[in-house]
């Protein structure tokens, strides 16, 4: 063989292991972004700002117990159905819940009771979104008999819908602001311990025709008009014609 094909042969051999290294290179370096990608996915969660919180001060409502207020034997039950990131359910609870309270339930008139329709982040539990977990969490707060300052916490702390508002770290920051066990809710919060009734809930909602939140039934009788949050009077209405001798 001639020199001149020997060195022709030589220099198409490097340049083939050249652009074989250089597609080593490449796949190396494809799979440190996408292992970064995944460490910075799992990490960043765990090390984001938890940011503000907001605390509340409790608020005295009348005969509290569980996700209810009121006389359990009051002629009229209110049946609220709402969704943590919901903006019309944190105006209503503002602007309207502390009206029946005062004025219809410690008057006697009405048992107020609340529940879960986290449909924002997927209809029902499951998704593990925002909705879901903040649903989690006030059944948590629940358990330890706090729901109603969970309920209040999460509502003050409201900043939209999916925007990290009720992430995991700050739904635990809000149970610490107003004073859990936080290793009984943590272990709780975990293990979405009240999954079941918050679906069954979702569930009852859906058989009772909730397609939006907040949804208010008096006596069972879907108050307002579809898509629209009944005011107070609406509502004063229609628990004072039932709850009033005429």
């Amino acid at each position: 063989m001639s020199p001149e094909k020997k060195s022709k042969r030589q220099e198409r051999r490097a340049k083939m292991q050249r652009q074989q290294q250089q597609q080593r290179l490449m796949i190396i370096g494809a799979i440190v972004v996408v292992a970064a990608l995944v460490v910075f996915a799992v990490v960043w969660p765990q090390i984001r700002s938890v940011g503000e919180i907001v605390k509340v001060t409790p608020a005295a409502l009348p005969q509290a117990e569980g996700l209810s207020l009121g006389d359990a034997n009051a002629p009229v039950v209110i049946d609220v159905f709402e969704d943590f990131q919901c903006p019309a359910c944190q105006r209503f609870t503002e602007n309207t819940e502390p009206l029946i309270a005062q004025n219809l339930v410690a008057a006697g008139k009405a048992r107020y009771i609340f529940h879960n329709y986290p449909f924002l982040d997927g209809n029902g539990v499951g998704s593990s979104g925002e909705s879901d977990q903040a649903a989690n969490a006030s059944m948590c707060a629940n358990e330890q008999g706090k729901f109603w300052d969970m309920h209040a916490t999460l509502y003050a702390n409201w900043n939209g819908e999916n925007q990290g508002t009720f992430r995991d770290q700050r739904l635990q920051a809000m149970a610490e602001s107003i004073g859990l066990d936080m290793n009984a809710f943590n272990s709780c919060f975990r293990a979405n311990k009240y999954k079941a009734d918050i679906q069954a809930d979702f569930d009852k909602g859906q058989q009772m025709g909730v397609s939006g939140t907040p949804t208010v039934f008096v006596n069972g009788r879907r108050i307002g008009q579809a898509n629209q949050v009944p005011s107070y009077d609406e509502i004063a209405q229609a628990v004072d014609a039932i709850s009033v001798p005429q």
